[in-house]
């Protein structure tokens, strides 16, 4: 790191500051998803990655995973070889990243039949607060 960078204060609620792009990264469920898996289980072929994150595009994958790239989150290794084999993995950054996520995909677990009961609620119209 640059002395200069150094003495660069970051304050994501301040418009403009860089690191609200790495917010809507990290917050993004593809990013969450791709970052957990590669987390769990390692380098990664792109087939087994989509196989794995059920739902996901493959134009959606290929935008996560170059944007992962390109903030040095993901490393991705092309093989020599017919036809040529592709493997993703996590940068030592984005092994940092690891136990925050994980500790969320907890939290959402463990708290998902409250938020159930909560949505429920709303959708019934409990979630209108009238003050007296």
């Amino acid at each position: 790191m640059t002395e200069d960078a150094a003495d660069i204060s970051w304050d994501p609620y301040e418009r403009g500051c860089p690191s609200r792009d790495v917010l809507d990264r990290i917050g993004d469920k593809w990013t969450v998803l791709v970052l957990g898996e590669l987390a769990a289980a390692g380098p990664q072929r792109f087939t087994a990655l989509r196989k794995r994150v059920d739902g996901v595009s493959e134009k959606m994958l290929t935008q996560t995973l170059r944007s992962l790239e390109r903030d040095g989150l993901v490393l991705r290794t092309v093989h020599p070889e017919v036809p040529p084999r592709v493997v993703y993995e996590l940068t030592p950054l984005g092994e940092t990243l690891g136990e925050p996520l994980d500790m969320l995909k907890r939290w959402s677990v463990e708290h998902m039949d409250e938020i159930v009961a909560a949505r429920a609620s709303y959708e019934a119209g409990a979630g209108t607060r009238v003050s007296r």
